[in-house]
């Protein structure tokens, strides 16, 4: 059986995709997962063409996360901050719930015995429990760097640090002037 025959099976194309998403480079994904040179792993993706349309799609997802995380950041936002705090609950409140729940537990399984009733009342029933002590609105501001970097490769050509302006000279020649800002 040839090597790329694993990866084009349902199971093998769902890892390629993973290891796209989890932002390995197709060097990464050849070399260290796979273990075969970048060169046949490309021969792969332009001979297969479900090879590179899960990389792509892997890509995707996690390009689209980053993208909207980039955005989000440029534009600002608003969040709820939370701060809590993980305190006893009431040892006889405690004690009453995993008395009822192994009541219920009994019933539901009459062959179980008495330790496993107990056991499985300790897994159920929590002696702790978590409280929110305050909750604040905050608004995080827009950041200048993450709008500027979006709008750099976004609009290139208005916003990046190079311009180029082209000037005809008085003989009619063109000159290119390039102007770093």
């Amino acid at each position: 059986m040839a090597k790329y025959q694993k990866w084009l099976t349902e199971e093998g194309l769902i890892k390629l995709e993973g290891w796209a998403r989890d932002g390995l480079s197709d060097k990464q994904i050849a070399e260290d997962k796979i273990g075969v040179s970048e060169r046949t792993f490309t021969d792969w993706k332009k001979k297969f063409s479900s090879i590179s349309s899960v990389l792509k799609k892997g890509k995707e997802v996690v390009d689209r996360q980053v993208e909207n995380a980039l955005l989000k950041r440029a534009l600002g936002y608003e969040t709820t901050e939370r701060t809590a705090k993980v305190v006893p609950r009431d040892k006889d409140l405690v004690s009453t719930e995993r008395r009822e729940f192994e009541n219920r537990y009994k019933i539901d399984n009459p062959e179980a015995e008495l330790q496993e009733v107990k056991d499985a009342a300790i897994k159920a029933i929590p002696t702790t429990e978590r409280i929110v002590i305050s909750e604040v609105d905050k608004e995080i501001p827009p950041d200048t760097i993450a709008a500027l970097f979006w709008l750099k490769n976004r609009k290139p050509n208005e916003w990046r640090d190079k311009r180029e302006t082209e000037i005809t000279g008085k003989d009619g020649n063109d000159l290119l002037i390039n102007i770093k800002l």
